[in-house]
């Protein structure tokens, strides 16, 4: 059995980043790793690649030959993926006897929670390759300091968990850089536990372009809340061991 990450996040989480230093660190403990790309819009890679998508297809090629956006032309690359499976199956062949593997998905988050190509694809891994999965989800840990964003990416967390079926890890990164964005309303504890969601609903009432949508956010915290599936890792770019790695 093959055990590894599959890496996502939106824009600006710092998944790519995560997986250069995760790479890094699995190195330097005496693992085998290989870093998979399967984002077709990552032009300049930080770490070493072993497979890259854009092998296979390009999302400029894409944009233009469709005529598509950049979104839509992420949803194309992973259609065609899913459809040329055979093709990343080959290449992961080498690696699966002794490596741990790190999948760098997309940052477009529709993809994991709204489509199936991403999650089909890996699905059909996990089944050919005897693969097993964990999903780490990043998101930036600056959405902590504005409520409404705060739980926008409790709701992002949990929909994408519910959707992948898959062991997950939500973890905030830039933890580091948190105070740089003003003060938390809480302690840390508060938005890594996922407590007691009321005690947003005064921030929130302060925000008066959300005056019209109070009634929508607190019947959205009650969601998150009866699941009481959803809670953060912290991540610290400065920290030398990542205690969440035991996966």
């Amino acid at each position: 059995m093959v055990f590894g990450q599959v890496v996502i996040g939106p824009p600006g989480s710092g998944k790519t980043t995560y997986c250069n230093g995760m790479s890094q660190f699995l190195k330097l403990i005496g693992r085998k790793v290989a870093v998979v790309n399967l984002d077709p819009a990552n032009d300049a890679l930080p770490y070493e690649c072993a497979v890259n998508i854009e092998d296979l297809v390009k999302l400029s090629d894409v944009m233009v030959e469709h005529s598509l956006g950049p979104n839509g032309g992420l949803v194309y690359c992973m259609d065609y993926l899913e459809k040329n499976i055979d093709w990343l199956e080959s290449k992961l062949k080498p690696l699966v006897k002794d490596h741990y593997l790190l999948f760098d998905f997309p940052g477009q988050v529709e993809l994991f929670f709204l489509h199936s190509n991403a999650k089909n694809v890996i699905f059909k891994l996990m089944k050919k390759m005897n693969l097993r999965l964990t999903v780490v989800h990043l998101v930036d840990a600056h959405l902590c300091c504005d409520p409404g964003k705060y739980v926008s990416a409790l709701l992002l967390s949990l929909s994408t968990m519910l959707h992948l079926e898959l062991p997950h890890i939500n973890v905030l990164s830039k933890i580091d850089l948190v105070e740089s964005y003003g003060k938390l309303a809480f302690n840390l504890d508060f938005y890594t536990d996922v407590q007691d969601l009321s005690y947003l609903q005064y921030h929130l009432d302060q925000d008066p372009r959300g005056e019209k949508f109070r009634k929508l956010t607190k019947e959205l915290c009650g969601v998150i809340e009866d699941y009481s599936l959803v809670n953060f890792t912290t991540l610290d770019i400065q920290v030398s061991v990542l205690h969440y790695c035991e996966i």
